[in-house]
């Protein structure tokens, strides 16, 4: 709420990372959500929202990825028609949907005119979404340590009020993509298992070994390059630029550090990963570990990113 800019934005967001704060619930909101109200909403939209996510008080959720679908959004079949008021009926699945069950908003990407062969993008549309509407159920998608951060969310005939599209009907595939940008260049796309890197570092230091000082150099190495391409796409945003290909590619690579800090420290070090561990190493491997699966999926499937890079690129 203070109009900072995206890099400043960055800077708070990072050292959050880095201390391993739980900012999961309203970054979104404050990541991406905002940015595409102050871009494509109407004054009413952003008058109603824009201050309760600045104070905190309102957390969106992204409705993007669907069942069968994934990461490939051209083919999502969650649609939205016109009733006799001129409302939106809603009707469909999203998932993969973090922190759906605390939200208060999601931003939700619908098909609101049929498919078009000659051109798969067509046809789709952002809606602002109440998640305490009738009709609404949110179910959640448990990871491997038992936690809740995923859901499936169903929408069963939710109506809509006309006010709530966001942007141009038909224009949902460009916005999306903007939105996009937001989300995929940030730090959160490298930093998720940088506590394990950190311990790591505090052992390696402490060892002296040979092998995990060679392991810490080449990581690190890799995180500062991260670093350096993530922070001149937040210079871009503030240009008013949309790098969506750079985004992909910070994305890509980042989500391989993360699992690669994994495999890494795992090849080193003899410590048993356990989340009940009186090692604190051992501790921040276990949860690494857990949540790795999620590091690739999240923000986009790394083999989707490619084919967004290699078009870009025009090599496909």
């Amino acid at each position: 709420g203070h109009e900072r800019s995206a890099m400043e934005r960055y800077a708070v967001t990072e050292e959050l990372l880095a201390a391993g704060a739980p900012v999961a619930a309203h970054w979104i909101a404050d990541r991406q959500s905002g940015p595409n109200l102050l871009r494509y909403g109407t004054e009413e939209q952003r008058e109603t929202l824009l201050p309760r996510i600045a104070a905190g008080e309102c957390f969106f959720v992204i409705g993007m990825s669907e069942p069968d679908s994934g990461s490939d959004l051209a083919s999502i079949r969650t649609r939205a028609t016109r009733n006799a008021a001129g409302d939106w009926v809603v009707s469909g699945a999203k998932v993969w949907t973090s922190n759906a069950h605390h939200c208060h908003f999601g931003i939700v990407l619908v098909r609101t005119s049929p498919a078009d062969p000659a051109s798969r993008h067509a046809g789709l549309s952002q809606l602002l979404v109440d998640l305490s509407l009738p009709g609404i159920g949110i179910n959640p998608i448990r990871i491997l340590d038992g936690g809740h951060h995923f859901n499936e969310v169903v929408f069963d005939d939710v109506v809509v009020p006309a006010g709530m599209l966001l942007g141009e009907e038909g224009g949902g595939w460009h916005q999306v993509t903007a939105e996009l940008a937001f989300e995929r260049s940030g730090p959160e796309r490298f930093l998720s298992t940088y506590p394990l890197l950190a311990e790591f570092g505090r052992r390696a230091a402490a060892t002296g070994d040979a092998g995990q000082l060679a392991v810490l150099g080449r990581l690190s190495a890799r995180l500062l390059a991260l670093r350096q391409l993530s922070l001149r796409i937040a210079a871009a945003l503030d240009r008013g630029e949309l790098p969506n290909i750079a985004a992909a590619l910070v994305k890509d690579v980042g989500t391989t550090f993360e699992a690669d800090v994994v495999d890494e420290v795992r090849r080193v070090t003899d410590v048993p990963a356990s989340l009940d561990s009186p090692d604190p190493l051992g501790r921040a491997l276990a949860e690494a570990q857990l949540h790795a699966p999620g590091y690739t999926l999240r923000g986009g499937t790394n083999e989707i990113l490619r084919g967004i890079v290699a078009r870009g690129l025009g090599l496909r």
